[in-house]
């Protein structure tokens, strides 16, 4: 993990994420222009921000969507782990499609 990576993944676990989850950037839609993803990304359909190690390389980059920096890491929501947080998240963007 690069020295990069791994600075995301010390703000991401202070702050209650779980590093290398990265299921907010998976399961939901986005309609804001992503660097890479002009028209935004479906629902389950993985950003092309979202690294092998799956973390934001936007992560603290002005280029980042508003939607992005605005999600925040829910234990309810989340779960206990990345599949719980997937399955969750994808309900939720069912249910407010």
């Amino acid at each position: 993990m690069s020295d990069r990576n791994s600075g995301t993944s010390r703000r991401l676990a202070r702050a209650g994420c779980r590093p290398g989850c990265g299921a907010c950037c998976i399961a939901p839609s986005i309609s804001s222009p992503i660097p890479g993803m002009p028209q935004g990304k479906p629902a389950g359909i993985r950003c092309v921000q979202l690294d092998e190690n799956h973390l934001c390389r936007l992560f603290g980059d002005p280029r980042r969507p508003a939607v992005c920096h605005r999600f925040d890491y829910d234990p309810e929501l989340c779960g206990n782990d990345r599949d719980q947080a997937l399955e969750r998240i994808a309900l939720l963007e069912h249910g407010t499609a």
